[in-house]
Order: structure tokens, then sequence, then C-alpha cells
């Protein structure tokens, strides 16, 4: 593993570490590890727990996770590469190369039907699509609705079905609402990683690793883990009760997120949240986001990606929280614009994301510092552990 040389400061992580401690003596965790990293040097390293508890297989750095919607990230890079080489516009219509996502039809608000619909106002673009605010949905976050049944219905989420077979799925469905005029997280990454075959000629997975997974040396991220190293997975958890995060108690699950996910190839490239990586492979990305790392994308390219491009009052939200006021959305990731009482006070302008699995990294410009945090636990996206850790982390490295 390279990368993973602690550089101390003289900084106190024992809080941190101990706040990790407590979520696993709890059996709220199985095992989890975490990195912070000031500029690019790495200041604080930690394992604790299990990678796999049944088995007594303690978590180690290189062991590799489930990142689900982390993927994002790597997508919304290899986008932005191509928008840098010149092959669109941010704000062309998408359906110039996915013609499926052409005359689209929106739902009426109250719509019980899903033929309810009026046209679209304006063509979907590919800002919407980075920046979640498409119309599109994700048929996965809202159980019960209209939409979520349809999406279900026509398998949008199957990993048996290829990109370009779900845009034959989508062109049959409406949207949300108008493009450009909400914010609802949704399955638009995955457009993008069909957006990236059309334009490249290349496979989703193909094009990341020639640009982005090889250049940088993520030597263990990818769709597919090789068998020869299939005994380094993290095994799945699910927590004891999915209304209350903080109840002991977890039960593997390893058919998650379906039968042999990451373990053998499927058709559908999923950048939307079918990867899997390791901590030393989430930092090389992070630090390729942060002043003088190797970077990929252009200094100007990058602060797009961390500035927030909803327009003022629009807020990211999700089914059963609303709005989460203060939060905004750049490309790849929630912009912090105003410091909820769960976030640390210092953490205005920060660019973060986590997914579904409790994988979750942040960056804070201001403080030319990230976090990040590794751990397989269901429906652990902004988990209690991680506001915690991030409090916890603010604290030791600038002592409020």
């Amino acid at each position: 593993m390279t990368g993973l040389t602690v550089t101390p400061r003289g900084d106190d992580f024992s809080r941190v570490h101990a706040t990790l401690q407590r979520y696993v003596d709890a059996d709220i965790l199985a095992g989890v590890s975490s990195a912070v990293l000031i500029g690019q040097d790495l200041v604080d390293l930690h394992c604790t727990g299990w990678a796999d508890k049944e088995n007594q297989i303690p978590m180690r750095a290189d062991h590799i996770f489930r990142v689900y919607s982390n993927s994002k990230l790597i997508t919304t890079c290899a986008v932005l590469l191509l928008w840098e080489e010149g092959r669109f516009d941010l704000d062309e219509p998408v359906d110039r190369f996915i013609p499926q996502l052409a005359n689209r039809q929106v739902l009426k608000p109250g719509a019980t039907e899903l033929d309810d619909v009026e046209p679209a106002k304006a063509p979907i673009t590919i800002r919407h699509l980075l920046t979640h605010q498409s119309g599109l949905s994700y048929g996965l976050l809202d159980p019960g609705t209209l939409i979520y049944k349809a999406y279900s219905a026509r398998k949008i989420l199957s990993p048996n079905t290829t990109s370009a077979q779900k845009m034959d799925a989508l062109a049959e469905l409406p949207l949300l609402f108008h493009p450009g005029e909400g914010w609802e997280y949704s399955i638009a990454i995955d457009v993008l990683s069909h957006l990236i075959e059309v334009i490249s000629g290349q496979p989703y997975d193909a094009f990341i690793q020639s640009r982005i997974l090889g250049p940088l040396g993520m030597v263990d991220t990818g769709l597919v883990i090789p068998e020869e190293q299939q005994h380094r997975l993290a095994a799945f958890y699910m927590g004891a009760d999915l209304a209350n995060p903080m109840k002991p108690g977890l039960t593997r699950n390893d058919n998650a997120p379906y039968p042999q996910a990451n373990l053998k190839p499927f058709a559908w490239l999923s950048g939307g949240g079918g990867l899997v990586s390791t901590l030393p492979d989430t930092l090389a990305l992070l630090r390729s986001l942060m002043p003088g790392g190797t970077a990929l994308l252009k200094p100007d390219t990058i602060a797009m990606m961390m500035r927030n491009q909803l327009p003022d009052q629009r807020w990211i939200k999700f089914p059963r929280f609303g709005e989460l006021i203060g939060k905004g959305f750049g490309m790849g990731g929630a912009v912090t614009l105003m410091p909820s009482p769960f976030d640390p006070a210092e953490s205005t302008d920060e660019f973060q994301w986590g997914g579904l699995g409790g994988t979750h990294w942040w960056i804070s410009p201001r403080h030319n510092m990230a976090g990040l945090l590794m751990t397989q636990r269901h429906m652990a996206f902004w988990h209690p552990f991680s506001f915690e850790f991030k409090q916890a982390v603010y604290q030791a490295v600038l002592g409020r």
C-alpha cells in the first residue's frame, strides 16, 4: 500500500479514535477505518473492530469496501475530464448524445397516474445531471410512491441490464419536476456513465481505468474484485432497526446489494453506485482534488466541483427528512453553506458525500483538510458516527 505514511503534527486524535471505538463496542459498527489529511500529509490513520466479525478478521487499511454512492465522485471526475477536452458544454441538452432522453414529460403536481403529465419546459442538460436537478428519480429511497413503483416495474436498478437498455426504459418514464426546477437524488450519475461511453467510445470501466484509476495508482478500485483478492472484501452488515440507527445489533448480509455483487461481472457498469475501493485508493482520489496533489483536473474545474451549483434557497432533500437547510450541492458531493447543529461550526464550504454502505469523505477547502471513513453497514449514509467523527477531527486539528 502506498501513500499511508503518517506524518504526525502533534494533533491529539485520541477523541477521534475513542469515538469510533465506542460505536464498535456498542455493536453499531462491526469495524471501521479512518484517515485524516492536512494538505497532502496523512496525519492520522486508524483501524478498529472487525472486517469480518464472525471470523474474527481485524479491520485493516487494505480491506476492500463497497463504496456505493462514493462511486459518483469518480464518475463526476470522468465527465469533467471530457468536458475539459471540449467534448460538450455543461449546459447543452444531454439528448444530443442520449436521444432517449429527448422530449421529456413531467408528472403534474399531485399526479396519481403515470400518464398525468405535461411537456417539460426545457431539456435535461449535462449540468442538471451532475447536480441532480434533472427531474429523474432513483426508485430507491421513496418506497410506495408512483415513481418508485414505475422504476421498480421497469427494473431500472437491475444489474442484469446495460446502461443503454436503462436509457430505453427511462425514455418511457416521466420526470418528477421540470429540469432545473428542483433537486432529487437520482440515477442521473448512471446516465452520465452512459454518456461517458457514448462520447469516449469506451466501456465505462475501461475509461475510468485509463483516465483516473491508473494515473492515480488506485489499484483496488473497480466494478469487479479479482478472485484472488476477494478475501479482502469487508463483510456487510444490517443494523437492528432502520428507523433507529443507534440501536445496537448487527446482522451479516453477504448478498448486499444483490447476490455476487462485485464478485463477478454484470451487465450494468454502474458509475452511480457500483464501485468497490479501499482507504488508500480513496485517499489518492481525495489528494488529487487538494492543492499539491497529482491533479487530473484543472484547478478551476476542481473549484467548480466544490462550489454550490443550486439556486439560492434550494437545498438538497431526501424522502422522510425533507430539506436539509444549509446544504447545497456541487458536482460529486454536497456543499455546506450553513453548518447545521450536527456539523462543526468551522465547516462552511466543506465538500462531502457518502455511500449507503457507510463510506464517507469530506474536503474542507478553507482548512486544506480532508477526512475519510470506511465501514460496511446498510443505510449508514450520514449516520451519527460520521458526524461525531467529523466533529472530533475538527476539534483535534483546529482546537474548536
